[in-house]
C-alpha cells in the first residue's frame, strides 16, 4: 500500500485521499490530459477551482480517466468575490454544470476577503451568507462535504456562529518554511482537516541549503521531502503539476521523517517567494 492509496477520514465520515493533484495553472485545454495522467499513475484526488478557469476541462479529464467516478474526490471551489447567499447559490450550480461529473466531493469557500482586498475589510456576514448556500447544496447531496480555504481562526470562528455543519476543510498555505501552529491546532481541535496547498513552497523552498542538505540524507528530493512534511502533520498536500514525470515523483513519499527533523522543518522560516510574491496568498499579508 502507498501513500496514493491511504485516505484520511473527514468529520462526516467521508474519505478523501491523503495526496492530491492541485491544478492551478494548468490551461482548461491541458488539464483534462494532466487529469487523465494522473488517475493512471494513482492519483484519486483532483482539486480544481471557480477561479483556475478550467472546471471543464477537469470534469472532461474525469469522465474520461477510466475509472469509475465514485473512487475520485473531486473537489472545487466558490470564487473569492462571491459573497451573498444568491450569488454563491448560482455558482455552485455553474460549478456542478461546468465539472459535469454529477456531485461535487469537496467544495469551498477560496478565501474569506475578495482577491483585490485580500485580508482586508469586513466579509463577515458575505461568508455566512455564502456558507449558507454550500450548507443546502451539502444537505441536498449535490456536494459531499464543504469547507474553507485561506481562513484564519477569527474567520473561521465568524463562520461557525451560524453554522449547521462545521467545515470539513481548511485548505492553507502550509510549507516548511511557513507552519502556522496555532492555526493548525485550532482546526485539529474543531475536526477541521488541513489540506496543504503549494507544499513545494511554489518553488520557493527548492533553493533552501538546509532542507536540501535534509533531503539527501533521506536520499530523496526536495520537494518529496516537503510533501512527506505535510503528510506527517495531518494534511493533504496538493502539489501542483502537469507533468506526468513530476507527479510520479511526487508519489514517491513512502519513507519517514525523524521526530528532530520534523521539528526543525516545522521551526523554519523561509517565505521568500520571488516573483510569485504579486499573488496575494504569497504576499505575507
Amino acid at each position: 500500500m502507498t501513500t496514493l492509496d491511504e485516505t484520511f477520514t473527514l468529520s462526516n465520515g467521508v474519505e478523501i485521499p491523503k495526496l492530491g493533484l492541485g491544478t492551478w495553472f494548468i490551461d482548461d485545454d491541458q488539464v483534462a490530459d494532466a487529469v487523465r495522467a494522473a488517475v493512471g499513475i494513482g492519483y484519486r484526488n483532483i482539486d480544481t477551482a471557480q477561479a483556475y478557469g478550467n472546471e471543464r476541462g477537469v470534469g472532461e479529464g474525469v469522465r474520461t480517466a477510466g475509472v469509475p467516478r465514485d473512487d475520485l474526490f473531486v473537489s472545487t471551489k466558490l470564487a473569492a468575490e462571491i459573497k451573498d447567499y444568491d450569488k454563491a447559490a448560482e455558482a455552485i450550480d455553474g460549478s456542478l454544470e461546468q465539472l459535469g461529473i454529477g456531485h461535487i466531493d469537496l467544495m469551498l469557500i477560496h478565501s474569506p476577503q475578495p482577491w483585490d482586498d485580500f485580508r482586508g475589510g469586513d466579509y463577515a456576514e458575505g461568508n455566512r451568507a455564502a456558507w449558507r448556500a454550500l450548507e443546502e447544496a451539502h444537505q441536498a447531496g449535490r456536494i459531499r462535504s464543504i469547507g474553507v480555504s485561506n481562513f484564519r481562526q477569527r474567520d473561521l470562528d465568524n463562520i461557525l456562529r451560524g453554522a449547521t455543519v462545521v467545515p470539513h476543510v481548511n485548505q492553507l498555505l502550509v510549507h516548511a518554511g511557513n507552519t502556522p501552529t496555532e492555526l493548525l491546532d485550532y482546526c485539529a481541535d474543531k475536526q477541521i482537516l488541513v489540506e496543504a496547498y503549494s507544499p513545494i513552497a511554489h518553488g520557493a523552498i527548492l533553493r533552501n541549503a538546509e532542507v536540501r542538505s535534509m533531503a539527501e540524507k533521506y536520499g530523496v528530493s526536495v520537494a518529496q521531502l516537503c510533501i512527506r512534511y505535510t503528510l506527517q502533520l495531518g494534511m493533504v498536500p496538493l502539489p501542483k503539476t502537469a507533468n506526468p514525470e513530476h507527479m510520479r515523483a511526487n508519489a514517491e513519499v513512502d519513507f519517514e521523517i525523524s521526530g528532530d527533523d520534523m521539528e526543525a522543518l516545522r521551526d523554519l522560516r523561509d517565505v521568500d517567494y520571488g516573483e510569485h510574491s504579486a499573488f496575494p496568498v504569497y504576499s505575507g499579508k
